[in-house]
């Protein structure tokens, strides 16, 4: 007996899963699929239904079919009904296991405790001595301390910023994180991670693998996977200045406003401006007329599909992503994006052509 629910469908499921994620059993992280219970980290999810969120639990029509399925599920939402928690997919779970190559006896930092899932999984493989995890959310992490106790698990879970790492324990061999980082590497990981230490993180949309070299120095490329994470929480929603950019002075573009939503561009734009957000305009065909681009600190840009482009605030957002047009190639593969660290700077390579831009600074 297990101190969960468990049954034969749910033993069934975990090791259709973990087939699905690993067909050719090379990963080392299969058996951690096949035996740790995601429903025991996930009793509970949401899905939307007609634009509300509606429970999932033990028991309900679909509940074990949907946690052991290859998607990420939303856990938690907050008082405006935007995800603040969730479990990540499977197979990107598994590929970020993967690219860290963690083994028994290195010191591992969590950044996001979350549902506790992904430690669980650490420490299936990994054992708890070495195991450290950090959450902002109090709740999540007295969860996660329960739920990993109940499958004999207790690795040290702490409340606080993950972005500041957890110095007490360092230096760490390896750094994952499950939310995607703000702006860039912070200096703070880098300076707990030991000399050949490898984090692995969600950065824009897409997924870091860096080398620490020492010093503040490392260098590393993206995954080749379209992933997007949801952000540190103390992120800022603020919306557009679009009055103010209406009101601003008008130049012409050659660069349309469509091309904002090409991965060409959405993807080096995500590390180049990691906190931005867009919007467009459609008429009644569903063709884009005009999209605006804004950051927290009030800078927005609007563009239209006749070339005309007005910008306010600090930053001149379209001056950016023309940039980025006018020198990336037609095509952009994330696997060809690399990263360079060093104390002063972060610049993102596109390898194939040399085009490099600067990351976000913190």
């Amino acid at each position: 007996m297990t101190p969960w629910p468990d049954n034969n469908t749910a033993v069934a499921l975990r090791a259709k899963l973990a087939e699905s994620l690993d067909p050719t059993g090379s990963s080392d992280w299969r058996l951690a699929f096949e035996t740790v219970p995601r429903h025991l980290f996930v009793p509970r999810f949401l899905e939307q239904r007609d634009g509300t969120w509606e429970p999932v639990r033990w028991g309900d029509a679909g509940f074990l079919e949907a946690v052991y399925a290859d998607d990420a599920l939303t856990t938690q939402v907050d008082a405006h009904n935007l995800p603040t928690s969730s479990s990540s997919q499977p197979s990107v779970m598994l590929a970020m296991l993967d690219a860290l190559d963690a083994r028994p006896g290195d010191r591992v930092l969590e950044l996001g405790t979350g549902t506790g899932y992904n430690l669980a999984l650490l420490a299936s493989r990994l054992g708890d001595q070495d195991l450290v995890s950090i959450e902002p959310d109090t709740g999540l992490v007295q969860d996660a301390i329960t739920r990993l106790g109940q499958l004999g698990h207790r690795p040290r879970i702490v409340a606080g910023d993950g972005t500041l790492g957890y110095p007490n324990n360092a230096p760490y061999q390896r750094i994952i994180a499950t939310f995607a980082l703000p702006a860039g590497i912070p200096r703070a990981l880098l300076d707990q991670l030991a000399p050949d230490g490898v984090i692995v993180a969600p950065l824009g949309h897409g997924i870091v693998r860096l080398v620490h070299h020492g010093d503040g120095h490392a260098t590393g490329q993206f995954l080749p996977s379209d992933v997007r994470f949801m952000t540190a929480r103390h992120t800022s929603p603020n919306g557009p200045a679009l009055d103010a950019a209406r009101q601003a002075p008008a130049r012409t573009s050659t660069t349309t406003p469509e091309s904002l939503f090409t991965d060409r561009i959405g993807f080096p734009l995500s590390l180049a401006l990691p906190r931005h957000t867009t919007c467009s305009w459609k008429n009644p065909a569903g063709q884009i007329e005009a999209v605006a681009i804004w950051l927290p600190d009030g800078s927005t840009a609007l563009a239209d599909t006749d070339g005309t482009v007005r910008q306010t605030g600090p930053r001149r957002l379209w001056d950016i992503v023309e940039g980025l047009a006018q020198r990336l190639p037609q095509s952009v593969e994330r696997h060809d994006v690399h990263l360079t660290v060093t104390p002063t700077e972060q610049t993102a390579t596109h390898t194939p052509s040399g085009t490099h831009w600067p990351l976000a600074k913190h």
